[in-house]
């Protein structure tokens, strides 16, 4: 029975190597997935950022926004033929 215990240390040397194939494709894989979510973490991370600086700044922006479209509505007014006067009394 020596040919029995060959054949199995061949086929347990077959099982071995499939392992380690596995194995190093799995750790290939999860290096590749640990870079992708530091990836995104990153990319979280300026989301996050950006996010803030445009919630900070809303209100601001919303009356400069206001402030904007007054004064266009104005300036139309005026270019259509109303009365000067009455802006500057009103401001």
């Amino acid at each position: 029975s020596i040919e029995a215990k060959s054949k199995d240390i061949t086929d347990k040397s077959e099982i071995k190597a499939t392992a380690e194939g596995d194995l190093v494709q799995a750790k290939e894989t999860k290096e590749a997935t640990m870079l992708e979510l530091e990836q995104l973490s990153t990319y979280n991370a300026e989301l996050h950022t950006s996010c803030d600086f445009v919630m900070k700044n809303f209100e601001l922006r919303q009356t400069a926004r206001d402030e904007e479209v007054e004064a266009l509505k104005q300036a139309k007014a005026i270019l259509s033929g109303a009365n000067f006067g009455a802006f500057l009394q009103r401001s």
